[in-house]
């Protein structure tokens, strides 16, 4: 089992929910107006100098398969974007436990 997380700006909102939709992925936590900077990005401040927010996903999954498809279609997603700041950052970490 894993837990991840899904960190990207609040303008990809739309792609994010296509993507959740297309998996059957229906069940997230999700946190929104997140501040902060990712490596070589754009601050994300809600600010005037920095505009915008993150959004950020938490899925615990105990399916491999979905993990696997969700990871590539970001990479694909990724590898299309222009801009670092239109990138989505995936991290992985392992879940021991659900209850």
């Amino acid at each position: 089992m894993k837990v991840i997380f899904i960190v990207y700006h609040d303008i990809l909102d739309d792609r994010i929910d296509n993507l959740f939709s297309e998996l059957k992925i229906d069940y997230y936590t999700e946190w929104e107006n997140v501040k902060g900077r990712g490596h070589q990005t754009e601050a994300h401040l809600g600010t005037r100098t920095f505009p915008g927010y993150n959004v950020v996903r938490m899925i615990a999954l105990q399916n491999e398969d979905i993990l696997l498809q969700l990871t590539d279609k970001i990479t694909l997603m990724n590898n299309e974007a222009v801009r670092n700041d239109d990138k989505i950052r995936l991290f992985q970490v392992p879940l021991e436990r659900i209850i």
